[in-house]
């Protein structure tokens, strides 16, 4: 069992949730997972399934309606976990903190190991961001 500990450590593998909105904080996620900024000399890569992912990136405004699955989605992912907000959104609402169906900051859900501030961040942040995240998982 540690051996595979250790080897989640050395390469995570990151789910991307997009809550809805803009897209534009996911467009910046797609764009660091491409070779120009090689996310992967990390070891990191993109998966669809919670069950094998390492790192939650969370993009958008969390919505009442897409709480309980974000919830569900950290609930399967299997211990150590972490969970990057990318974006404004999941840490203050940015212009949707009005509404009536926002729920914001993310962190009083579930727990948050970094932020990435910025109304798109630049993909070079949020690649900051997951090795950062990356660095508290070990």
């Amino acid at each position: 069992m540690g051996l595979i500990r250790l080897f989640r450590k050395k390469s995570p593998w990151l789910l991307h949730f997009d809550t809805g909105s803009c897209n534009g904080c996911s467009i910046e996620v797609v764009a660091a997972l491409t070779p120009r900024y090689d996310i992967e000399r990390f070891g990191m890569l993109a998966k669809g399934t919670p069950r094998h992912a390492d790192i939650l990136v969370v993009t958008g405004p969390i919505t009442k309606q897409c709480l309980p699955r974000l919830i569900r989605i950290y609930e399967q992912m299997p211990e150590p976990k972490a969970v990057v907000a990318i974006g404004s959104c999941p840490a203050s609402g940015s212009v949707f903190h009005d509404c009536y169906n926002v729920v914001w900051p993310l962190d009083k859900h579930i727990p948050v190991i970094a932020y990435v501030p910025g109304c798109p961040p630049k993909p070079e942040a949020i690649i900051d961001g997951l090795v950062k995240a990356l660095a508290r998982l070990k």
